[in-house]
């Protein structure tokens, strides 16, 4: 069942999904055969709720307004209408494709691109699209965004593309260009628009839209609705209907996450982790931490002491972060610790637990971190570590979502009640295996090594290049008396005339007042005179 209310005058539409409600699948819907069938063999089948209430629109053509939380399925609520009118185009009201992108996705983050660019290929897999000319070929969707190389990216440009995910400034970097070609662009979506607002993209998103054409089809799919995102939507939509899909009960928070809070010493913090890691059927783990350093220094803490576990932040180059999202997309690693820059846009669904390392910054910001457990309908498990100098962060934090944890209970690694609590067996120890390197940081471990090297073979330098310390009595502290080849300190004396023009004359004269000639003390200063 569903309980539907409807706003004419805004175009409001706010659906309540009871728990006993049967969602339609995508062939009820009237989605095209070819792209039903390749959502079965990824195993999706049924829409999720913002998924029912989009798709009918969104087939039609509509402009409409998308308002979920993360995790709700939002990307297939664009992404299979988007591709079902290229696939039917021109009947679906889309020009037919002459190998120019027909749609354009805009995301705030590279993480989220992929994504978004994986689920689309996984919806198109095997759809077949017909050109203007009657070719025949398979459906093309390519990502565009930086810390990549320009190259390979034009060359998918040129080689012909309907569907086109990027960042906003390297589309723009590339439209200015004249590679990317907005001007055929039917179908646009704006995906994740309030963090494209805290990122400051704005601007650059304005002018991607006066660029493309003013007839199209425009999605605009966010979390929340701050006031610039609204006006942006009355600017560029044309009477968009905008739906809020929610489960019975579903607070911002997820209801089906369980939340536990301890105060944590950062000296014990590690080791504490090591252990939750240790729990009793821990899958997928995302750790956050605020910093870039500190997320690098809990990998490699992990990787030590044996754990699976790879690193995103903004220190690795843009090829190690994939590797390391990849791997934690296969299982080949199980923890992945970023920041929260970085992990904006990783959109996994069974990650079982999510640890808060540090304490996050904001409410906004707790509510994104645990978002990314018990999606899809999964339960999961949040786990937030608060050190004492955090507390007026979380007490602001614990009020603004009414959680009710004010006063975090103080917890070692040790303590009973966290073995307990998260179903930790008496055996964990903390670690589990033999030191590894955590995926996608071995760039920067080479760097290191390197440093390192350089550091333990520079060559030592000779006595005489050495920082030379004050003479008495004729001899250097530490060295030979300068007069044990008088040879040598003969030969001295031209370079140390010629080296003494020019410098310091007050010095200089002291020196020669005390022993000019042949002198001991004499040669003594003129043997050392070039090292001055």
């Amino acid at each position: 069942m569903s309980n539907t209310a409807a706003s004419t005058d805004e175009s409001v539409q706010t659906t309540i999904i009871d728990e006993e409600h049967s969602a339609p699948t995508f062939a009820e819907l009237g989605v095209h055969d070819d792209i039903v069938a390749a959502l079965t063999a990824d195993g999706k089948t049924h829409t999720f709720a913002i998924q029912e209430l989009t798709l009918p629109l969104a087939l039609a053509g509509d402009d409409l307004i998308g308002q979920a939380r993360t995790g709700m399925g939002k990307t297939f609520g664009f992404g299979v209408p988007l591709l079902h009118r290229l696939v039917t185009a021109p009947e679906s009201g889309v020009r037919a494709l002459d190998n120019t992108p027909r749609a354009l996705v805009i995301v705030p983050t590279r993480e989220l691109c992929l994504q978004v660019n994986g689920d689309l290929e996984v919806a198109g897999k095997g759809v077949d699209v017909t050109l203007a000319d009657g070719t025949v070929r398979p459906l093309k969707v390519t990502a565009i965004y930086g810390g990549r190389p320009y190259e390979s990216q034009i060359a998918e440009l040129q080689a012909g593309v309907d569907v086109v995910v990027g960042t906003p400034g390297r589309l723009l970097d590339l439209a200015q260009q004249g590679h990317l070609v907005l001007g055929k662009v039917e179908i646009l979506v704006l995906d994740e628009a309030d963090e494209m607002l805290d990122l400051g993209f704005l601007p650059d998103i304005e002018r991607i839209l006066a660029a493309v054409p003013s007839a199209r089809q425009t999605m605009l799919f966010s979390a929340t609705m701050p006031g610039p995102i609204v006006t942006l939507a009355r600017t560029f939509l044309n009477r968009p209907t905008h739906i809020r899909a929610e489960h019975a009960n579903d607070s911002a928070v997820h209801e089906r996450t369980t939340q536990h809070i301890y105060r944590a010493h950062a000296l014990d913090k590690a080791e504490l982790v090591a252990r939750v890691l240790q729990a009793d059927g821990r899958g997928a783990t995302m750790i956050f931490t605020r910093t870039k350093r500190t997320a690098q220094k809990v990998a490699d803490d992990l990787a030590e002491r044996g754990f699976a576990v790879g690193a995103v932040h903004g220190d690795l180059g843009q090829g190690a972060r994939e590797k390391a999202l990849a791997s934690f997309r296969d299982g080949t690693i199980d923890v992945l610790v970023a920041t929260d820059v970085a992990a904006r846009g990783i959109d996994i669904d069974d990650v079982t637990h999510v640890i808060n390392y540090q304490c996050p910054e904001d409410d906004k910001t707790y509510v994104h971190r645990i978002g990314r457990t018990g999606r899809a309908g999964r339960t999961g498990i949040a786990i937030t570590l608060v050190d004492w100098d955090e507390m007026h962060r979380w007490s602001l934090i614990n009020n603004a979502l009414g959680l009710e944890t004010p006063e975090p209970v103080e917890t070692y690694s040790s303590s009973e009640h966290l073995r307990e609590e998260l179903n930790i067996p008496e055996s964990a120890t903390g670690r589990i295996g033999a030191p590894k390197t955590a995926t996608g940081t071995q760039g920067l471990r080479n760097k290191d090594r390197d440093r390192d090297r350089k550091r333990v073979e520079r060559p030592a330098r000779p006595k005489s290049e050495r920082t030379r310390s004050r003479t008495r009595g004729g001899k250097a502290d530490g060295e030979r008396p300068a007069k044990a080849d008088g040879a040598k300190a003969e030969s001295a004396a031209p370079a140390s005339s010629t080296a003494g023009e020019g410098d310091g004359a007050p010095r200089r004269r002291r020196r020669r007042r005390g022993g000019r000639g042949k002198g001991t003390g004499g040669a003594a200063d003129q043997a050392q005179a070039p090292t001055a």
